[in-house]
């Protein structure tokens, strides 16, 4: 077996398969894997001279018994605050929420190699192709996206020298598309929406030599993504803060958010669990509905409408009853933003020196309207030299 002490599992199923396996999803339900995988504790000492990438949690990570790994130098992304308590910044959603608004910090993950979160879990991805290709079985690694993960996966595989195509559909910005191929990537245009690209995405990753990098059903992807929460321990000094606020389609970061507080706790390096609260834009919001009905998963897709927040636009989430359990678990919520909100709170952050682009701007503008209180922080997920200002956005 070539990834020592790991083996996919079906939630649902119980199913199992061997990591180094290609089958890239339950073959009985068809749902996606989760991973069994036993962290062990990070010592927040032996940081401080680790290397300078996520894989600095070697402990805490699947792929981290084998030097060197895949890297760009991901991870480490700044954490500034955008607010204190009680400052004008929230006056407007402070006159309902009174002195209660706290703190707000922003993590800067539109700074990563490729200008997205999505680098935290496609590294883990593209190493595992890595191992894989080793025995001859792996001919291509396959992608679907809609722009940002695609365009991750294409980077980590030019950086490991893997042959890649990314499916997208035919809406994608063309500055994600100009990305792709700039690494080199083969690009399959789909028509139709996401849920289109996803499918025909699916159905060639069942081609003999494909190694189906899904950022959804491959759990890698969120061993990946919870070095995002390991690494506000780090900074915050050994503790978190008391709301994790994160945008949701797919739910990949809230997920590895959920793994990461999970394995802190457990091991005793934080007392308590954050609240996770998930962001969804008002026009594509399965979950939010879901959640606020009290529904254990989808009882059936959201109509496809458009949004600026396109990145998480996904009517129906294949890790749906994970994400609900999950905000549920922690005394979490869901909250949802409306296009108005999303245009104002990317032009605010922009005014601030943050140019991000629009899906990335939805925690921010949430928090805008809802404050929490405590510290709060949001991830700014992709930059704006990606989209661009949404429509509407720019000042009189």
């Amino acid at each position: 077996m070539l990834i020592a002490m790991t083996a996919y599992v079906c939630p649902r199923c119980q199913v199992h398969a061997p990591a180094d396996a290609l089958t890239w999803c339950c073959p009985k339900c068809r749902g996606p894997w989760d991973l069994e995988f036993n962290s062990a504790p990070v010592s927040l000492k032996s940081l401080t001279s680790r290397v300078n990438s996520l894989w600095r949690y070697e402990e805490a990570l699947p792929l981290a018994t084998e030097i060197p790994h895949v890297t760009l130098g991901e991870g480490r992304t700044p954490l500034v605050p955008l607010t204190a308590p009680g400052t004008a910044a929230l006056a407007s959603a402070e006159t309902a929420a009174g002195a209660d608004a706290g703190a707000v910090m922003a993590k800067l993950d539109f700074l990563m190699p490729t200008l997205s979160f999505k680098d935290r879990g496609a590294v883990m991805l593209v190493e595992l192709a890595r191992r894989l290709t080793r025995g001859g079985g792996v001919r291509r690694v396959l992608a679907d996206s809609s722009g940002n993960a695609g365009t991750a996966v294409a980077a980590y595989c030019a950086r490991a020298g893997l042959d890649c195509v990314v499916y997208v559909p035919d809406g994608t910005s063309p500055k994600k598309l100009e990305q792709i191929r700039a690494h080199g990537a083969r690009l399959t245009v789909v028509p139709g929406d996401r849920e289109d690209t996803a499918r025909a995405a699916r159905a060639a990753a069942d081609e003999p030599g494909t190694f189906y990098a899904s950022h959804v059903y491959n759990p890698h992807f969120l061993h990946g993504t919870k070095t995002y929460v390991y690494e506000l321990w780090e900074e915050l000094g050994g503790r978190l803060p008391d709301s994790l606020v994160v945008p949701v389609g797919n739910g990949t970061l809230l997920l590895g958010a959920a793994l990461a507080v999970a394995e802190l706790h457990r091991h005793g390096l934080v007392d308590t669990r954050p609240a996770l609260v998930a962001v969804q834009a008002e026009a594509v919001s399965p979950l939010a509905t879901a959640f606020h009905a009290g529904a254990e998963g989808l009882s059936s897709p959201a109509a496809p409408r458009p949004t600026l927040a396109e990145g998480i636009a996904i009517p129906n989430p294949p890790r749906a009853q994970q994400i609900l359990r999950a905000v549920r678990e922690t005394g979490g919520t869901f909250l949802t933003v409306t296009e108005d909100q999303i245009r104002a709170a990317q032009l605010d952050l922009a005014r601030r020196g943050l140019f991000v682009e629009s899906t990335g701007v939805a925690c921010w503008a949430a928090v805008r309207a809802a404050p929490r209180p405590g510290l709060s922080v949001v991830p700014l997920c992709g930059a704006g030299a990606k989209t661009g200002l949404a429509a509407g956005a720019a000042a009189p």
